[in-house]
């Protein structure tokens, strides 16, 4: 089998100020604190997650 697609995200603009349901997202993609990074599995839920807060992070 070959391996599974990872995506790099990291949140690079603060939380504060935003919606409800967008804290909510980053806290699901494992997000925390500004600059912090998470190496998760290339899923369609993970894409719409992160297309969802786009102008809070970064996929490196």
């Amino acid at each position: 089998m070959s391996e599974k697609k990872t995506l790099t995200v990291k949140l690079v603009k603060s939380v504060a100020g935003t919606r409800e349901d967008h804290r909510a997202t980053v806290r699901g993609l494992g997000l925390r604190k500004l600059n912090s990074q998470r190496t998760l599995e290339d899923t369609p839920s993970v894409r719409g997650m992160i297309n969802k807060v786009a102008y809070l992070v970064q996929v490196l």
